[in-house]
């Protein structure tokens, strides 16, 4: 197919070989798995998922990709939802669900948060993503890449990057390496309530410079703190996920 790649779907297709079968190696499909793909595109993991699995769904918005997957496989083995990944409905797709893709860099982040809201649904997610996000995704305490993001996925998923990928490997080549990511949703989170979590972990690291006492001094005063066994001069970089649910459900009992 001839496809020119469409900058506002953020398409980058993958077209090296040997870190296909990487990554195929790191997702190790078998046949009666319940796999969706987000974003196949000119089908570089599609083929070789097919080649294992006995059905596939994929999730495309592009309409060209659409029609062109639907001449190249019968509809027996692939399943096309054309649908914006950022708003289709996962747990439509059944229990056990693994999910795969090379995720368009510049809708990264809000589709992960999107995948966030089915950890019933999902057993596992392997994606290619921009290195950045995935080295914040995975980053611990006290690093310069551990955010709001890390604390968030981390309350949620068991996280691993599994390996690097060069710019290279891509038509067009990205401007930033890439690299693949496996989470796995956890059997429970810590915080009992989510919105709230949210709040403080988002209020937390609104400024990064700022320490715990003036980032969250409209929730907590020194003896909140004192009770928390919280040092107030703290930075949020500084505590764990188990911190910020503490600080979460400490202030949902108050």
């Amino acid at each position: 197919m001839s496809h020119k790649p469409r900058k506002r779907f953020g398409q980058n297709f993958l077209k090296d070989d040997a870190i296909i079968a990487r990554i195929i190696d790191a997702i190790r499909p078998m046949p009666s798995d319940r796999m969706a793909e987000i974003g196949p595109g000119l089908g570089a993991l599609t083929v070789p998922l097919l080649s294992i699995l006995d059905h596939l769904d994929v999730i495309e918005i592009d309409r060209d990709i659409v029609a062109h997957l639907s001449e190249r496989f019968p509809e027996n083995r692939l399943t096309i939802h054309q649908a914006d990944a950022l708003k289709f409905d996962f747990s439509s797709l059944g229990k056990n669900l693994r999910v795969v893709g090379n995720l368009p860099y510049n809708i990264s982040t809000p589709l992960l948060f999107h995948l966030s809201e089915f950890p019933d649904s999902i057993r596992d997610m392997h994606f290619m993503l921009q290195k950045e996000v995935v080295d914040r995704m995975v980053a611990e305490p006290s690093t310069p890449d551990y955010g709001r993001l890390s604390v968030m996925l981390q309350h949620r998923f068991d996280m691993e990057k599994c390996f690097e990928v060069p710019p290279e490997c891509f038509n067009p080549a990205p401007k930033v390496d890439s690299a693949i990511v496996r989470m796995v949703p956890l059997e429970s989170v810590e915080a009992a309530d989510e919105a709230l979590f949210s709040k403080i972990v988002a209020a937390a690291f609104s400024q990064r410079r700022k320490t715990l006492r003036n980032t969250l001094r409209d929730r907590l005063d020194a003896e909140d703190f004192e009770a928390l066994s919280i040092d107030p001069q703290a930075r949020a970089e500084t505590l764990s996920v188990s911190d910020f649910a503490r600080i979460s459900n400490y202030l949902g009992e108050k």
